[in-house]
C-alpha cells in the first residue's frame, strides 16, 4: 500500500493543516479561512486550491461565495496506510514488555538474595 505523496505535501504545510483543521469543523468560506487564520484571502484561497487539487477539500458555489469541506477519501487513505504500520510498532512494544518483565523479574531475584 502506498500513500498518495500529492496529500502527504499538501498536508505538510503548518498553514494548509490549520485550514484542514477548520475544516473538521465544518465547512467555511475563503473569507471566513482567512479570517481564523489571519490570512490575506489570496493566500487562503491558493493553499485551498493545492488542497483542492490534492484531493483533499472540495468547494460548493453558494451565490458568490465557495464554501470549503473536507473529502473523506483522503483521510481514508491515511489511515489504512498507517494502519499497515501499525502491526510493527505492536510488535516491537512487546518485545520491549517482554525484556522489561525480564530484567525486573532479574531485580526481583537479586533483591531476594540481598
Amino acid at each position: 500500500m502506498t500513500m498518495n505523496s500529492n496529500v502527504m505535501s499538501a498536508l505538510a504545510e503548518p498553514n494548509r493543516l490549520q485550514i484542514v483543521e477548520l475544516l473538521r469543523e465544518r465547512p467555511l468560506t475563503v473569507g471566513e479561512i482567512a479570517e481564523r487564520l489571519q490570512l490575506r484571502q489570496p493566500q487562503a484561497s491558493k493553499h485551498l486550491r493545492v488542497l483542492s487539487e490534492a484531493g483533499i477539500v472540495e468547494a460548493r458555489v453558494d451565490a458568490n461565495r465557495r464554501i470549503y469541506s473536507l473529502l473523506p477519501e483522503p483521510f481514508q487513505e491515511l489511515e489504512n496506510w498507517l494502519r499497515s504500520y501499525r502491526h510493527i510498532w505492536e510488535e516491537r512494544f512487546d518485545r520491549l514488555d517482554d525484556y522489561l518483565q525480564k530484567v525486573q523479574g532479574k531485580q526481583a531475584v537479586e533483591e531476594q538474595q540481598d
